[in-house]
């Protein structure tokens, strides 16, 4: 399939899917592109996406960033993951640099003095190599999540890093993803009842107060709003 035929395609699936439910993309998606992963952070979108892809196409390929800096609770809930679904072998993509090396080379605490520099070696770059082996890729972003998401389709091209990108929940809001959940018994991770609504690394991300944006425990104190990952 040449670049003119798969944006042609592209758009058709952006309109004809814009209406229809998470699932049905799904199962375009992965019979569309047989070369597919999911990229799970265990968030409670991810969550969901796990629980759909399973009863869509078993046998897929579900990566996560490890970044070595996550909170306890995300390595609790991928292993709760794995015990719900037996089938499911979650890649692990690691950065190239240790957490020591990486304050040997870039000083102690990087998430503090240049967090896109941290972001960029621990997510970023890990990102690039392991999107590289596929044809595309699936992700948990909502288009209410932050502005910078707000025009996010459904199905696009991701020019970021070569590849088709499918978003079947961008339409979705954070109540009919908690309705899902519920209705499913998917696990979840337990810092969602803690007031942690976005969940990232432990040294960014706080809880949220009441009130404040669903977005502002991550990087607090910061201009930051994204690790890099999405445009």
């Amino acid at each position: 399939m040449n670049l003119l035929e798969k944006e042609r395609l592209i758009g058709e699936a952006a309109e004809r899917f814009e209406n229809e439910s998470p699932e049905e993309l799904l199962k375009w998606a992965v019979e569309a592109f047989p070369s597919i992963t999911l990229a799970c952070s265990f968030g409670a979108e991810d969550v969901v996406l796990v629980d759909m892809l399973q009863k869509v196409s078993q046998g897929k390929d579900i990566f996560y960033l490890d970044t070595d800096f996550h909170f306890k609770e995300t390595y609790e809930t991928r292993d709760r993951l794995k015990e719900r679904y037996h089938n499911i072998q979650f890649v692990q993509v690691k950065p190239k640099l240790t957490p020591e090396e990486q304050a040997a080379q870039f000083g102690e605490q990087l998430w503090k003095s240049d967090p896109n520099q941290c972001c960029n070696i621990r997510k970023v770059e890990p990102l690039v190599e392991i999107l590289g082996k596929y044809d595309a890729w699936i992700t948990g972003i909502r288009r209410d999540q932050a502005p910078t998401r707000a025009n996010a389709k459904k199905v696009e091209y991701d020019v970021k890093f070569g590849l088709v990108k499918f978003n079947p929940l961008a339409s979705w809001t954070t109540e009919d993803v908690w309705d899902y959940i519920r209705a499913n018994d998917v696990p979840y991770n337990p810092l969602h009842d803690r007031n942690f609504p976005s969940i990232g690394c432990e040294y960014c991300t706080r809880p949220v107060a009441p009130g404040e944006d669903p977005r502002a425990g991550r990087w607090s104190g910061t201009e930051k709003t994204e690790c890099g990952l999405h445009k």
